[in-house]
């Protein structure tokens, strides 16, 4: 007897923003880095979903929030390459890939101890050196770090 596959559909939003094609496992970290687990929006986060791209992405949905294309390039340190889609009136209006700024400003800490910005309250600026895997240059003591030591500020 052929088995039955169940199929679990999420709502359609009329006005926000999708984040697609995000790397398996980093859906959370996005979800903490934006900030919106205070606000009075819907948000759905699909972990581990199947990809073709991929093999496994996150999709985190928000109703009713729209960033700008500056905002969500600044989550490359975990998502570059996601696609953002900006939803108005159950339509994809603006369409992206996240790409690498130019600069990190304020967005990571930096894993030396030694580093300035440990022990003053200085602003962390990050360059990237590497794409994938990702590595960045802290401009403050110099040093190179690749994605796996990086934690967000």
């Amino acid at each position: 007897m052929p088995s039955k596959q169940k199929t679990i559909k999420v709502t359609a939003i009329k006005n926000g923003t999708v984040i697609d094609h995000i790397p398996a496992g980093k859906g959370v970290e996005i979800l903490n880095h934006l900030n919106i687990n205070n606000e009075q929006n819907e948000v759905v986060l699909g972990i581990n979903f199947g990809s073709e791209k991929n093999n496994k992405k996150d999709v985190l949905k928000i109703e009713k929030k729209e960033f700008t294309p500056e905002e969500l390039n600044q989550l490359a340190v975990f998502a570059t390459g996601a696609t953002v889609n900006i939803i108005r009136n159950f339509e994809v209006s603006d369409k992206f890939d996240i790409e690498l700024p130019e600069i990190f400003h304020n967005i990571i800490k930096c894993p030396n101890p030694n580093c300035i910005t440990n022990h003053e309250e200085a602003e962390t600026r990050f360059i990237p050196i590497k794409n994938k895997p990702l590595k960045v240059e802290c401009l403050h003591c110099e040093k190179i770090f690749c994605e796996q030591e990086l934690t967000l500020k």
